[in-house]
C-alpha cells in the first residue's frame, strides 16, 4: 500500500495518535501482510507446514507463504481456520477474564465469517453452550460453513438482530461483540476498505456499535464477562466507545497482564495492536465484568419442550446411534422435513429457548434424513468431532481428495459397498456411497472446488 492512496483526514488521525511512531506505522501498511492459521486441536494434522507460533495463541501459527488453501483438503476438512494472528488475541483476553471451568453459556453476536466462535468452540470448556450469531443472511450462510467444518457439536448458530435477544436477560456467562467498524485494521489487506473509509462512516460505525452493545450488555450475568473488540483504530469507536460502556452500564473495566515483548498497547481501558509493533494487523479489545444481576424472570423449560423438533421415533435410535461416538449424550430430535439433528442433553433446555425466541436457527449436528428405511448422513455429519471412530472409512490420497471435493469422478478400488467416509490425513472431508460396480460422491454441490486443479 502507497501513502498515496491514504485518506488524507486518516493519515491526520494517525500522524496525532502515533506521534513519533507513525512513520513506522506507515511503512509497516506498505509491506505484505502476514499469513496466519490457527490448528483445530480436535482435528489433529499429522503433517503440519513449518511455521512460527503466534504468542498469545497456542494453536495459532504464521506461515512463511500464502498458499492456494483452496486447493487443501485439509482446509475443506476443518482441520485448520485461516485467521489473522491479530484477532487471536481474543484468546488471551478471555483467558485472562473468564473463569474457563465447568459449563458456560457464550454468545458470539457478531460472528461471521467464524473466525472468533471457532477460536471459542477451542478455548471453553467441552461441552459448553456456544451461540453464534450473525444478522446478514448471506454471511450467516458464511458462518454456518465454518462452523460445519470446525466439527463441534456444541456450536450453535443463529441468524437475529442484536434487539432479538431480549428473552436472553442475564443468560450468558461471556458474550463477545466484535462489532462491524470501519476497518481501518484491514487496509492493506482488502483495498475496497480504503475506498470505503471516511470520517462520517467512522461516526456511523460508532452509533451503530453503541446500539448492539447496549444490547449485549443485558444479555451477561451478574459476574460474568462482556468483551468489545474491532479491526480498527480510531478512538472514536475503540477508546471512547469503551469509556462510554464502563460509565454507561456501570461495568468494570478488566485490565490484562501482557508481555511487553507482545508489543501490545494499553489504551487505557482497552488494548490495541498496531502493525508496526505487532505480527499482525490492526486490533482493539475491551474487556468488562457484569456486576448488576439480571431482573428478567427465570426461564422454565419442560421436558421435549422444542417448537418445531420432536423426538425421532424410537425404532430409528438404535441405527441412529451407531453413528455417534457418544450416543448416550445425545437427545435425537427431528423436524417436520425428516432432518435429524442430535442436541446435547446437557443443553436441550438452552437449545429451547432459542428456539422459542430466535425465528432462524441450527441447533445441534445435522445427522441427516431417513429415506423410506435407509438413512442419508448429512455432510455435516462426516465433518464432526461427534462421528463414531468405527464407521466405514476410506482414505484418499491428495489427488484423489481434490477431485472428490471437485465432485468429480475417479478410480478408487475396493470400496465397499454402502456409506463410506473420505477422509484425508486422518480427517472426515465427506461421504461416498459404495454401489459394487461404481460410487456415488455425496459432496453438496455448494461445497464443491470450482477452481482449476491444475494450480495444484
Amino acid at each position: 500500500m502507497k501513502m498515496n492512496t491514504l485518506p488524507p483526514a486518516f493519515v491526520v488521525q494517525m500522524e496525532q495518535q502515533l506521534g513519533v511512531e507513525a512513520a513506522a506505522f506507515f511503512e509497516a501498511l506498505q509491506e505484505p501482510a502476514p499469513v496466519s492459521l490457527r490448528y483445530n486441536p480436535a482435528k489433529h494434522l499429522h503433517t503440519q507446514p513449518s511455521t512460527n507460533p503466534v504468542p498469545w495463541c497456542t494453536e495459532g501459527h504464521y506461515l512463511l507463504e500464502r498458499p492456494v488453501f483452496t486447493l487443501d483438503p485439509a482446509w475443506h476438512a476443518g482441520a485448520y481456520y485461516v485467521q489473522e494472528a491479530a484477532s487471536m488475541f481474543v484468546a488471551e483476553a478471555i483467558r485472562q477474564t473468564t473463569d474457563l471451568q465447568g459449563y458456560l453459556r457464550a454468545l458470539d453476536l457478531c460472528a461471521a465469517p467464524g473466525g472468533k466462535t471457532t477460536l471459542l468452540a477451542t478455548l471453553l470448556p467441552e461441552g459448553s453452550f456456544l451461540l453464534s450469531n450473525e444478522v446478514i443472511r448471506n454471511r450467516y450462510q458464511i458462518l454456518q460453513e465454518n462452523c460445519t467444518k470446525w466439527g463441534y457439536p456444541s456450536v450453535h448458530t443463529t441468524n437475529a438482530d442484536s434487539s432479538d435477544f431480549q428473552a436472553f436477560s442475564g443468560f450468558f456467562d461471556l458474550v463477545l461483540v466484535d462489532a462491524p467498524c470501519s476497518g481501518e485494521g484491514l487496509f492493506r489487506k482488502d483495498p475496497k476498505a480504503v475506498g470505503e473509509w471516511s470520517l462520517s462512516n467512522v461516526q456511523h460505525c460508532a452509533a451503530r456499535q453503541r446500539r448492539i452493545l447496549a444490547d449485549a450488555v443485558a444479555l451477561v450475568r451478574a459476574g460474568g464477562t462482556l468483551v468489545y473488540c474491532t479491526c480498527t483504530y480510531n478512538d472514536t469507536e475503540n477508546e471512547n466507545n469503551a469509556a462510554w460502556l464502563a460509565n454507561t452500564f456501570n461495568l468494570t473495566p478488566l485490565p490484562l497482564q501482557l508481555p511487553a515483548e507482545w508489543g501490545i498497547v494499553s489504551k487505557g481501558i482497552g488494548y490495541q495492536l498496531y502493525p508496526h509493533r505487532v505480527r499482525g494487523e490492526g486490533f482493539y479489545i475491551a474487556c468488562f465484568r457484569q456486576l448488576k444481576p439480571s431482573t428478567a424472570a427465570p426461564w422454565r423449560t419442560k421436558s421435549n419442550a422444542f417448537r418445531h423438533l420432536k423426538p425421532v421415533a424410537t425404532r430409528y435410535v438404535p441405527a441412529l446411534r451407531q453413528w455417534l461416538q457418544q450416543p448416550e449424550r445425545y437427545e435425537l430430535l427431528e423436524d417436520a422435513t425428516g432432518r435429524i439433528v442430535a442436541i446435547d442433553t446437557v443443553q436441550s433446555p438452552d437449545c429451547q429457548r432459542v428456539e422459542g425466541h430466535i425465528r432462524r436457527s441450527h441447533l445441534g449436528l445435522e445427522m441427516g434424513l431417513f429415506k423410506n428405511r435407509d438413512f442419508v448422513p448429512a455432510h455435516e455429519l462426516a465433518l464432526s468431532t461427534a462421528l463414531a471412530e468405527d464407521v466405514a472409512a476410506v482414505t484418499l490420497d491428495k489427488h484423489q481428495a481434490l477431485h472428490f471435493l471437485k465432485k468429480d469422478n475417479f478410480d478408487l478400488s475396493d470400496l465397499p459397498k454402502g456409506w463410506v467416509l473420505a477422509r484425508f490425513n486422518h480427517v472426515g472431508i465427506g461421504w461416498l456411497k459404495g454401489l459394487g460396480n461404481r460410487m456415488n460422491n455425496y459432496l453438496p454441490k455448494n461445497w464443491r472446488i470450482r477452481m482449476d486443479l491444475n494450480q495444484e
